[in-house]
């Protein structure tokens, strides 16, 4: 009976000289870690404030402060360290192996934070520009470390993973698409009442834009029909609809002015054998 006592009392005895001996370190340790977070917050704050006056992409100023937050907390998680006594070096030397295997086994999500790094800091493209890329096309919604998400036609969303884009040819619109409508009349047409035809039917469509000038005139002779070419610019969110409303308008014009759109014709001829 006297052995289990002596043992619980061992136990208590330890424990409280170690209470006493690590208590008020691990304390330390624990206020410099709150006081860590709390400074890297202000400290994030004030590089957000100190950004604003530079004009930088939502992207870069929301990495940038990231990074100081995270730095201001590892510089107060070194001193809570060297507070406890821990031997920084051997620690060091310890997460630099740990840190070699991670990396091999995550190589994907790395390439997809270096990629988004240089996406960032070279901005091939910003937040509301039209791009297509790797045989998908939309408006860029946000741009992060690890993805791109694409605002669809359609109304979905195409993320992409940022090692996907970096190196792959990208085609940016910016935020203007050019529309490329074509109509054909019949040969005999008086080209140059079709001509007027289709520019007033442009300028009057809300959509299309008169800066840049719109691109309007004969593209090909098709073997049924000349081929009267419509390209005119329109801001990203009217690209389909003014496609639509420009051709139906140019039928309807061409209909009250009577200019024949011709019907595609081949001629068979029976040889004798």
């Amino acid at each position: 009976m006297d052995e289990p006592l002596k043992a619980i009392d061992q136990v208590s005895t330890t424990a409280i000289d170690l209470a006493i001996r690590f208590g008020p370190r691990v304390l330390v340790a624990i206020l410099i870690l709150i006081a860590g977070v709390l400074a890297g917050r202000w400290a994030g704050r004030v590089t957000l404030r100190a950004l604003a006056r530079f004009h930088l992409d939502p992207p870069v100023r929301s990495l940038v402060e990231k990074i100081v937050r995270v730095f201001v907390l590892a510089l107060f998680g070194i001193m809570a360290l060297q507070n406890l006594g821990v031997e920084l070096l051997p620690l060091i030397a310890g997460l630099g192996v740990a840190g070699a295997g991670i990396a091999l086994a995550m190589q994907g999500v790395l390439g997809n934070i270096v990629a988004g790094l240089t996406i960032i800091f070279t901005r091939p493209y910003r937040v509301g520009d039209f791009i297509s890329i790797q045989k998908e096309e939309g408006e860029v919604l946000d741009v992060s470390l690890f993805s791109t998400v694409l605002g669809h036609p359609d109304l979905s969303r195409v993320v992409i993973p940022n090692r996907k884009i970096v190196g792959e040819i990208l085609h940016n619109y910016g935020k203007l698409r050019q529309l490329d409508v074509e109509v054909g009349v019949a040969y005999d047409t008086d080209m140059s009442a079709a001509l007027r035809a289709v520019e007033e039917t442009v300028r009057a469509n809300p959509r299309v834009l008169q800066d840049p000038k719109p691109v309007i005139g004969v593209a090909r002779l098709a073997p049924s029909q000349v081929a009267i070419a419509v390209k005119p610019w329109v801001k990203v969110p009217d690209y389909a609809a003014a496609g639509a409303e420009l051709q139906q308008a140019i039928l309807q014009s061409f209909r009250s002015r009577n200019i024949v759109i011709p019907f595609p014709q081949r001629e068979v001829r029976m040889l004798p054998a």
